[in-house]
């Protein structure tokens, strides 16, 4: 994977087109970039109202996709089919923005405190109560706008993966962590209208 491609407007512009087009039940237009590359990445979608911003949709994959078939797959996926989330609506799409993070230098950490706040972004991966394998992440934007320090951010983050009981320092350290960075995008509504202008 090279270094030199960079999460850009036209990313999130394209993943506007792909939203708007499958609500219209049209074709989107082709991408305005032309990048072979092969990226982990995420699209989230916040949806801003007069005094609140509120994340309306965040879904991604850590298997590496060409750009066009990743913002297009997770472009839809998280608009539409994000459970915490009902769909997301045509007359809705005036009051979203979108983000696309591509995801970058994935590093095994040595212990679940092997990584910064602001920098990194942590993939958990752990046994739940029952036994069963669990996963969860946090890009790297999250810890430091929810104001959580390290020890914080990975009890939320075992929470959010269906972690249910006690968490403990015991397990914390079973924990297997990968730290990774993101290159990132962002696009309001407003201001994708202007593009396509």
């Amino acid at each position: 994977m090279e270094a030199a491609t960079v999460a850009t407007k036209e990313h999130c512009q394209y993943c506007f087109d792909v939203l708007i087009s499958h609500l219209k039940k049209q074709q989107p237009p082709s991408p305005l970039f032309t990048s072979t590359q092969s990226f982990p990445l995420f699209v989230t979608w916040t949806k801003h109202s007069s005094k609140t911003s509120q994340l309306r949709g965040c879904i991604g994959n850590f298997a590496p996709l060409p750009l066009t078939v990743g913002l297009h797959d997770y472009a839809l996926t998280s608009a539409l089919n994000d459970p915490r989330f009902p769909p997301t609506r045509l007359r809705e799409v005036p009051q979203l923005s979108c983000s696309i993070s591509l995801l970058t230098d994935f590093e095994p950490a040595t212990d679940y405190l092997d990584w910064d706040v602001g920098v990194h972004g942590i993939w958990i991966e752990f046994c739940d109560e029952r036994g069963k394998k669990r996963t969860a992440t946090y890009l790297p934007e999250i810890a430091e706008e929810q104001g959580w320090g390290k020890v914080q951010a990975v009890d939320h983050l075992l929470k959010k993966g269906g972690f249910e009981t006690h968490i403990t320092e015991e397990v914390r350290r079973a924990l297997r962590v990968t730290r990774y960075r993101s290159q990132k995008a962002h696009l309001s509504y407003d201001d994708y209208v202007a593009m396509r202008e």
